[in-house]
């Protein structure tokens, strides 16, 4: 293995060696490469958010589309810095999903619809990816998702989201706890709950991350929502995310149960809750930099070094 014989002592990288190792495993190739890396921020609106769960109003959601479109959203500065190309994914912000508190999110249409919708999004000469979301009130979504599938009930899972006060809080608080006893019927069902309980943007992600693992492709996940929108996999298939890595730690209150309950450990913890996959493209930096090394060094017989005692 070509980490085992660049001239440093073994493992003195940390992190950047595991990542240059994954990074080669899902590619298959000796030495990976990060010529063609997409970011795709998908986009989706809330019937729920009409339950004053979210510090903004929903028609935020299709104006930062806009803006992401018009290069004046971090996303866009981040992955200019990382030599990225940005996708924005609206999906039908026209016509938000259901209330979830009164009836599912979406029917198994609409859900696989979006699940679709993702999965095409990706392209097949795809070096790495990095996947993130835009719609205001799917901090609330994912809160619910997570306590749909994990328990714990709204307490363990809901946080401050876009900033609201304490009384946003307990809205959002009461919307989930609304929603896991209109639906507690199907709470063994994971597609089932990520229907009734996510949004267009959450099932576009899961169908993102499905696309890459069939061709190979190794992702970044953003934040709280992105990692919510792929843990159903999880139930599934324990090792459904093994070519994923979590780009970082949101500041958001329930990520960090979740990566714990889902095994991941993150690259980053800046204190960033902004979504729109801005911390899933900081860390493609990271990434970069673990290739540079890994490619670059000289191993100790090129370099004429003398190895490490083998007694």
């Amino acid at each position: 293995m070509r980490q085992a014989e660049l001239t440093k002592p073994p493992g003195s990288l940390g992190r950047l060696e595991e990542l240059a190792i994954w990074l080669a495993q899902w590619q298959r190739r000796t030495i990976p490469r990060l010529d063609r890396v997409n970011v795709i921020v998908f986009a989706g609106n809330h019937g729920v958010a009409a339950r004053g769960v979210s510090a903004y109003p929903a028609a935020v959601t299709e104006q930062m589309v806009a803006n992401y479109a018009r290069g004046g959203a971090a996303i866009n500065q981040l992955a200019k810095l990382a030599q990225a190309e940005l996708t924005a994914v609206p999906l039908d912000l026209d016509r938000p999903t259901a209330d979830f508190t009164v009836r599912p999110a979406m029917d198994s249409l609409e859900f696989l619809t979006a699940v679709d919708a993702g999965y095409r999004s990706v392209p097949t000469d795809c070096d790495l990816l990095a996947i993130g979301e835009m719609g205001i009130g799917n901090t609330t979504a994912a809160a619910a998702l997570c306590a749909g599938l994990l328990g714990g009930g709204a307490t363990r899972w809901v946080g401050r989201g876009t900033g609201v006060d304490d009384a946003g809080i307990e809205r959002k608080r009461q919307a989930v706890e609304a929603a896991l006893t209109r639906h507690r019927e199907i709470i063994n069902d994971p597609i089932g709950i990520a229907a009734a309980l996510g949004g267009r943007e959450l099932a576009a992600m899961m169908g993102a991350a499905l696309a890459a693992r069939d061709r190979q492709i190794p992702v970044l996940l953003d934040g709280f929502v992105c990692t919510a929108a792929v843990a159903p996999l999880t139930r599934l298939n324990p090792h459904a995310l093994d070519h994923c890595r979590a780009a970082h730690i949101s500041a958001e209150s329930g990520h960090r149960a979740l990566l714990a309950e889902l095994g991941l450990s993150p690259l980053l913890d800046f204190d960033m809750r902004l979504g729109e996959a801005s911390a899933a493209a900081l860390a493609i930096l990271l990434l970069r930099a673990a290739l540079a090394c890994h490619e670059g060094m000289a191993t100790f017989a090129e370099a004429s070094v003398s190895g490490r005692s083998k007694d």
